[in-house]
């Protein structure tokens, strides 16, 4: 079964990207900037928290098995590089 809690909020004021903020309150037309904005920091939090549960992983594997190879290294570096420069565009529909 699913409850759904109310979690407690507090105003605050932000300074935003004006191009940003045009763009996001032409994209949520009636719907709420706030809650709009609230769940972009949830999912940012939650991002943040499996980077480093990620981080702490790596920390332990070098722990147990020594340090990552540099060519290793630059090969996990290209493929954040080549996901981030592809998360970019815009998802295709169908």
């Amino acid at each position: 079964m699913y409850y759904y809690t109310i979690m407690p909020k507090e105003k605050v004021t932000l300074t935003l990207d004006t191009e940003q903020l045009e763009e996001l309150r032409m994209l949520v037309d009636a719907r709420s900037l706030s809650s709009t904005v609230d769940h972009a920091v949830g999912a940012y939090l939650s991002q943040l928290r499996h980077l480093r549960a990620v981080d702490q992983w790596l920390a332990e594997l070098e722990a147990e098995h020594g340090p990552v190879p540099p060519e290793t290294l630059e090969w996990a570096a290209r493929l954040i590089d080549d996901w981030e420069s592809t998360s970019d565009q815009p998802a295709k529909a169908g």
